[in-house]
């Protein structure tokens, strides 16, 4: 049951920490979704990206609070 833990715990900060770096780069290089795909949802006036980074970020931090729920899981299974 421990080593189940352990793979969601890591998963979880790896989700956190993938969306957390694609919403910095969004409000950094916000045409990168134009670049990667040459797809532009909203035909460059920025409201995709601004959508993106918000959903990136709400995101990231879901996924790092759960993360440490897991965390503190593991800490009292192990004591």
């Amino acid at each position: 049951m421990r080593d189940y833990r352990v793979l969601l715990f890591r998963i979880e900060v790896s989700l956190a920490a993938v969306t957390g770096l694609l919403g910095v780069l969004t409000l950094i290089w916000r045409d990168w979704v134009e670049a990667l795909t040459g797809w532009s949802p909203d035909r460059y006036s920025g409201s995709f990206e601004w959508g993106l980074v918000a959903v990136l970020l709400i995101t990231s931090v879901s996924c790092a609070a759960v993360a440490r729920r897991t965390h503190r899981r593991l800490m009292v299974l192990s004591s």
